[in-house]
């Protein structure tokens, strides 16, 4: 007979390949007691797996629906790790989002109710997933503190680093860029739109009053921080910015777009709003992508496609130049 730890393994893993199961075909498939098969099911029980019993001819158990996945146990630290590495692959472009979303999805529904309300108040978006810069590290108690207060819309007292005087914001997002953890606030001494490096912060306690959240400058989160790093002071601060639809998935474009917005729209389609310093540049640059393209505006992209077509193609029918011809012997 299997230990009992082996022996109970392997009983979850029957009962997540069928809805029901007999009592008396599990304990022919376990090769043990119906009796034993009974405990296992009560220790499975107590350690929190939805285990049901069904009456009939053919009594047995099954795991109640809407649990695929056993649930798995964490302390607080494995639970923080987890959340923060889930939602951060969700917008890696490596092509495992969905799946990535899911799993978070799957792992808050069998967390317990304590876990699962420290996960709700971790939200995180991720900015500029190409970069691969290395940041410095982060406590996760900071982070949980910052992400608390942007989820309970309270003012956030800290230290900061290199400023000799506490601080005041109002926390809206949590964000990663270039490897590095940054909030997004309204700072309230200085009446502006900051962002703050996380590994300069020391949370204060207890947290100030609830706030009503403002609007991001230009409405989009991810826009405002590319902004604000490539120097901008507000986001779309490039004197041309225009919309196309590519016709890939929005994972192939992602990992090559450092400042712009890329929204899928299918598994083949993507909308891309990308700026450049002129309409030629901006028009050239799309064309990098190997997709075909549907520019959605302004007409200013739309005329700088027509430029560059007409370029391109007088480029490819130009007459080449004679090759050379032998060349004379030497003396």
């Amino acid at each position: 007979m299997p230990k009992t730890s082996a022996r109970l393994l392997a009983l979850l893993s029957l009962l997540q390949a069928r809805r029901d199961w007999p009592g008396a075909l599990l304990a022919e498939r376990l090769d043990v007691s119906p009796r034993t098969v009974r405990r296992d099911v009560d220790r499975l029980r107590e350690l929190g797996y939805p285990v049901a019993a069904f009456k009939g001819p053919e009594g047995g158990y099954r795991l109640e629906a809407g649990t695929d996945l056993p649930p798995l146990l964490f302390d607080d630290e494995q639970a923080v790790a987890l959340a923060l590495a889930l939602q951060a692959v969700t917008t890696t472009g490596a092509g495992v989002e969905e799946a990535a979303a899911r799993a978070l999805t799957t792992l808050r529904q069998v967390m317990p109710a304590r876990l699962r309300h420290r996960l709700d108040t971790l939200q995180v978006t991720a900015v500029d997933p190409a970069t691969a810069g290395r940041g410095e590290r982060v406590g996760g108690g900071t982070l949980m503190a910052i992400g608390a207060a942007v989820h309970a819309r309270e003012v956030l007292r800290f230290d900061y680093a290199g400023s000799d005087t506490p601080r005041r914001a109002e926390p809206h997002h949590l964000v990663t860029y270039a490897g590095r953890w940054y909030l997004v606030a309204w700072d309230l001494d200085r009446e502006d739109w900051r962002t703050f490096r996380a590994d300069r912060i020391t949370p204060r306690v207890p947290t100030g009053p609830r706030f009503t959240p403002r609007e991001v400058p230009g409405g989009e989160v991810a826009a405002f921080v590319a902004g604000r790093f490539q120097g901008a002071q507000a986001p779309g601060d490039w004197p041309c910015r225009g919309e196309v639809v590519l016709r890939t998935a929005a994972a192939t474009v992602a990992p090559y777009v450092r400042d712009g917005l890329v929204e899928a729209l299918g598994p083949d389609r993507c909308r891309l709003v990308l700026g450049a310093w002129s309409w030629t540049a901006l028009a050239a640059g799309l064309g990098r992508f190997d997709a075909d393209i549907e520019a959605v505006g302004p007409d200013d992209l739309r005329e700088a496609f027509a430029r560059l077509s007409h370029r391109y193609a007088d480029a490819a029918t130009a007459p080449r130049p004679p090759a050379p011809g032998p060349r004379p012997p030497g003396p």
